[in-house]
């Protein structure tokens, strides 16, 4: 077997490497259930990611299905997941429906939820009614972090996973574990059970008290922020538990994503204890294994976002986002400007396959707005965009952390930014984006002082003198062009009307050259 994939440090950049190689994943997220069926599979999704130029696949694994009986494993499924996704030339990154999935338990063995005398639930505070995602309320199945024997049960059923996907897995096509799925307790601000309670009431522990300064109980260490401190700690503890013990199976990269922090912001809301960014701090300590804290993008402001989960030292992995158009332009943003090592829309089947759509309601449940799910345009765009960064990443992964890569988005008022490069400074104008169209969105990368490639979809650029500087600019050429094995392939050499660096709504390369006197 290869060399287990792994995240370093290069150029102040963290960089995922599989297979001894630097790797980017271009890809998507599945449906929760798509992953069961190894028929639904074949007829109706693996058909359906072939003309989206992916280079990886997020589908999921859940306990009920691989230990229906206590002790009894089936991972048939798991088999035929990996077997396809070899053939189709795809990585896999698994999510394990363990304990915990949206805040909730909904995904454990049925011998699990009929014993709540052992797998112990959270109780909300008195009084607490907090809509849960599908339905109900999310306090009826939600099991305890505080409960060992659940916490316990589900380490032994990951760790089995893990033993399995290590003896199977011959071509290394699993790279990368998230554990778990939006951590956090919905319906309540922490657990009200008699013996979180009991825990809550004691003083904080001493890694706790020692790492954040303080002293006490949790209310009083934490002040405002206790209950959700209170589960932050417990759930990474849990998640500790079961990360550790697979990974001492099977050593890959694991993660966990968040539900984002967002209206109306009260912990309960959104999932209590989650791995939002004011409690990355706590997961940090709780749970060492972990490589990287994942955000689930369906807010507006998406560069705030992973502005926050890009900083100090944190892998900006994106493992859902909205699958509209306008993903076909915030990857380059998220790929040549934050770094990003994987970026995934979620129901990634669904944009050019006959696989179901996302349910309104269930979106309003979630607190996401339908046009994150809107198919317009995306069928067209999001896979061109992702042909055009396949064809640059060997430039992109080259040039990443050197200021040499930019990136934009156009999300807000602005009608776009200036880049700054070794001699030249790059005025990006953002264009009009039409119904079914992307934003802009794109990169400037320069290989050397007067020479660049500017790529992405919806925009024009224009080349200044740096401030204070008393010069004039022109261009030497401006080509469209392709990569083919690692070449510029030229197409057309822009001149007389064209000659203006500018692409339309379908993402492209420009080659350009340029000088000054």
């Amino acid at each position: 077997m290869s060399t287990l994939p792994e995240i370093k440090t290069v150029n102040g950049v963290p960089v995922f490497y599989v297979d001894g190689k630097p790797f980017i994943g271009l890809g998507g997220e599945l449906h929760n259930s798509s992953a069961s069926s190894t028929r639904w599979m074949r007829e109706k999704v693996w058909p359906a990611l072939r003309p989206l130029h992916m280079n990886s696949v997020i589908a999921t694994v859940s306990w009920e299905q691989i230990e229906p009986q206590q002790g009894v494993f089936d991972f048939s499924a798991v088999d035929d997941l990996i077997h396809d996704a070899h053939q189709e030339g795809l990585k896999l990154i698994l999510i394990w429906f363990g304990l915990w999935k949206n805040g909730a338990s909904t995904y454990v063995p049925e011998w699990v939820k009929l014993d709540r005398e052992t797998y112990r639930i959270c109780e909300p505070m008195t009084g607490t009614k907090v809509a849960a995602p599908f339905g109900g309320t999310a306090s009826v199945n939600t099991i305890s972090p505080l409960c060992e024997a659940a916490v316990d049960a589900d380490a032994k059923a990951f760790t089995e996973l893990m033993k399995h996907i290590k003896a199977v897995d011959e071509h290394q096509t699993v790279i990368l574990m998230q554990v778990e799925n939006e951590i956090g307790y919905l319906g309540s601000s922490r657990d009200y059970s008699d013996f979180a309670e009991k825990a809550f009431r004691a003083p904080v522990p001493d890694a706790v008290a020692e790492a954040f300064g303080v002293s006490g109980f949790w209310e009083e260490a934490f002040k405002e922020e206790a209950d959700e401190a209170f589960m932050a700690w417990y759930y990474g503890r849990a998640v500790e538990k079961i990360a550790s013990s697979g990974q001492a199976a099977y050593g890959l990269p694991m993660y966990v994503n968040a539900w984002l922090q967002q209206h109306p912001d009260r912990p309960g809301s959104y999932p209590s204890g989650g791995p939002i960014m004011k409690m990355i701090k706590m997961w940090k300590l709780a749970a060492p294994t972990l490589c990287m804290f994942a955000p689930d993008i369906y807010v507006p402001d998406f560069e705030k976002v992973i502005a926050e989960y890009s900083a100090d030292g944190n892998p900006l992995f994106i493992p859902e986002t909205a699958k509209n158009v306008r993903s076909a332009a915030s990857v380059f943003l998220a790929v040549c400007e934050y770094n990003a090592i994987g970026f995934n829309p979620f129901g990634i089947e669904d944009i050019c396959g006959d696989t179901g759509k996302m349910d309104a309601a269930i979106l309003a449940s979630l607190n996401i707005d339908v046009s994150a799910f809107s198919d317009e345009g995306s069928d067209v765009y999001l896979p061109a965009a992702y042909d055009v960064l396949s064809q640059m990443m060997p430039l992109i992964i080259e040039t990443r952390g050197t200021g040499r890569l930019r990136g934009f988005y156009h999300f807000g008022p602005d009608n776009g930014r200036v880049l700054s490069f070794s001699r030249y400074d790059t005025l990006i104008s953002y264009g009009r984006a039409l119904p079914g169209m992307p934003p802009a969105g794109g990169a400037v990368l320069e290989v050397s002082p007067d020479e660049f490639y500017v790529f992405g979809t919806n925009f024009s650029a224009d080349f200044l003198p740096k401030k204070g500087e008393n010069k004039r600019i022109e261009y030497l050429r401006i080509e469209e062009g392709t990569f083919e094995n690692g070449s510029f392939v030229r197409g057309r050499i822009l001149n007389g009307d064209e000659f203006h660096i500018q692409l339309g709504a379908m993402p492209g390369i420009l080659h350009v050259k340029v000088f000054d006197y």
